[in-house]
């Protein structure tokens, strides 16, 4: 057996061998990734801008609401613009073109934090009326897996958009490790939009959902098939969701040309390839149970035994 230093010898040498065959271990000499501690810390702190009070102790919004909005806004918007620099910078963007694009970026980015609030107002009142465990709004906001991921993916799909690199996937996969919500950011998703418990929601890149639209636990709404990898970058391969649909748990819903059609009820656990038209109601067939009477004696030792 190798002691210590023969070992670490030993490792050091393969490891820098791979590093000199393969450019993807190490960073582009010269150029920085975006830090994701630093975007995750906006994120966070983005909630107290959109709902003050929630997610810190400061009370400065209901006294100074202007002074205390400004100051946090302005030092966000340059950590912001800094992390959206870098990440252009690393794809090969000029140091002029890529300061230009992040502080345009970031502008745009900002001015839309107040109808990216509105859509969230929206979010939490469907959240409410569609859950009638919710005991508030308030609740919602502040304990609510699923509208986690909502926030989280609405500023997201702005960066998105603005084709940023690495940042809004690096926001929306964080909402996914605390929530076990995966929504890509760039999915298409209308008002008044309500997950209910989340855990294992999948909703793929080029998915687009309407206004007043449900879903539950488990629900994929994914591709039919990605063999063709990068050769199918940029072509719609997840489902349409129309106005006023709810999927219930554990349904797949898949392929870029199939359409549920609005006013549809999709049931759980169906396996979905073809459009739904619009006004239906889809279940699967339940399976068929077997119920064993009752014995008239079970040991303790049994009681959970399959043959009994």
């Amino acid at each position: 057996m190798s002691d210590k230093k023969t070992s670490i010898e030993n490792a050091v040498a393969r490891l820098t061998a791979n590093y000199r065959k393969e450019e993807l271990f190490l960073t582009k000499s010269g150029r920085h990734l975006p830090v994701r501690a630093a975007i995750i810390d906006i994120v966070k702190e983005m909630g107290s801008v959109i709902f003050p009070g929630y997610f810190d102790i400061d009370s400065g919004a209901a006294v100074f609401p202007e002074h205390y909005t400004g100051y946090l806004l302005n030092d966000l918007f340059d950590r912001m613009k800094e992390q959206i620099e870098t990440a252009f910078l690393y794809v090969g963007e000029d140091t002029a073109s890529a300061c230009g694009k992040a502080a345009r970026v970031t502008a745009s980015f900002f001015e839309q934090l107040p109808d990216v609030q509105e859509m969230l107002l929206k979010d939490v009142q469907a959240g409410f009326d569609g859950d009638p465990a919710a005991k508030s709004r308030e609740e919602i906001i502040f304990s609510y897996p699923g509208f986690l991921a909502i926030y989280v993916y609405r500023l997201a799909h702005i960066l998105y958009l603005e084709e940023v690199p690495f940042i809004p996937r690096i926001m929306t996969e964080y909402a996914h490790d605390h929530t076990g919500i995966d929504i890509n950011p760039g999915a298409t998703i209308g008002e008044y939009f309500f997950i209910d418990h989340g855990t294992g929601v999948v909703i793929g890149e080029t998915t687009t959902i309407g206004n007043n639209v449900k879903l539950y636990q488990g629900v994929t709404l994914g591709a039919l098939s990605t063999r063709k990898g990068q050769q199918l970058s940029g072509v719609k391969r997840h489902p349409t969701i129309e106005d006023n649909v709810t999927i219930y748990s554990n349904s797949s819903v898949l392929g870029g040309e199939t359409v549920i059609g609005e006013n549809t009820i999709i049931g759980g656990n169906t396996f979905i390839t073809e459009s739904i038209p619009a006004n239906s109601k889809v279940s699967a067939k339940s399976p068929e149970l077997v119920i064993k009477k009752p014995r008239t004696c079970v040991e303790a030792s049994n009681v959970w035994d399959w043959e009994n």
